[in-house]
């Protein structure tokens, strides 16, 4: 290899899928220290009440109002998505990493295995997500833990069903074939020649299944079937917020344009990475 042509390849532009990771991880990275930087710069609580500012509109010492209680609404908007976020990024998390196994385990070791794990799959189909946190909470009562649970147990068929497909597939290919051929394991198979090429497209499905997640979170908090107050949680926000809709709508407004904003943008991001996997292919 000549010196043009170690220049030449050094000079290479990233691929645009490359760039846009790198801005969404940026991106991720400023959105964290600016909710670290809201926890440390906000001089209330999130249930620090204030009795002779209740309901107060939007001010200069608080920005997005105050509640029934008088408690800061941008700081509870602040230890909210701590909440919102957090729990439906682990709840759609743990629905990935287990509908890919169970998935590529169905796609790639055989017609029995497939059979029966696929069935197992088809049967939690039977079971809507919001239908089945509802009656999780009423067998064990409304909390976090049941919410999570509930909505855990029925949050990875999609990705089983899709890691299935793409796994048959990719097993039929000349590569894989030719990994069997020179016996290599089937479980190194699947972690060095399936799983990289599945990637992808799981993770345009996740994302879209993490904002469906922040609503499921949301709406049962709201209604009552989720995080239980006084925890600052969006749904439980606004669910504070219902009886005051008419007299003090900010108290529905904030909470609701959170929910929104972080669902929007998530789904955007979604629809940024299916378009340029599309290019790529």
């Amino acid at each position: 290899m000549t010196l043009a042509d170690i220049q030449s390849q050094s000079s290479q532009k990233p691929s645009p899928l490359l760039r846009f990771s790198r801005r969404v991880l940026m991106g991720t990275g400023f959105g964290a220290l600016a909710l670290c930087f809201g926890f440390w710069a906000t001089p209330y609580g999130p249930a620090e009440a204030d009795f002779l500012n209740r309901l107060s509109p939007p001010t200069a010492t608080h920005w997005f109002g105050t509640d029934h209680l008088g408690r800061d609404i941008g700081t509870r908007l602040l230890f909210g998505a701590f909440w919102s976020l957090g729990l439906s990024f682990v709840i759609s998390l743990a629905g990935l990493l287990v509908g890919t196994l169970i998935g590529l385990v169905a796609g790639a070791t055989g017609r029995l295995p497939d059979m029966v794990l696929m069935r197992i799959t088809d049967s939690f189909f039977a079971f809507p997500e919001l239908i089945a946190a509802v009656t999780f909470a009423g067998l064990f009562g409304p909390s976090t833990i049941n919410l999570v649970i509930a909505l855990s147990l029925v949050s990875w068929m999609k990705f089983t069903r899709l890691s299935r497909s793409l796994a048959k597939s990719i097993a039929e290919q000349d590569f894989v074939i030719q990994a069997r051929l020179n016996g290599l394991p089937a479980g190194l198979i699947l972690l060095r020649h399936i799983l990289p090429n599945v990637i992808p497209s799981l993770l345009v499905l996740w994302t879209s299944s993490w904002s469906r997640t922040i609503l499921a979170v949301s709406g049962l908090s709201f209604l009552g079937f989720g995080v239980q107050p006084p925890t600052a949680e969006w749904g439980a926000m606004l669910l504070d917020g219902k009886p005051y809709m008419q007299t003090a709508p900010h108290l529905m407004i904030f909470p609701g344009l959170a929910v929104l904003i972080s669902v929007l943008v998530i789904n955007l991001t979604g629809d940024r990475i299916r378009d340029l996997l599309a290019k790529t292919k």
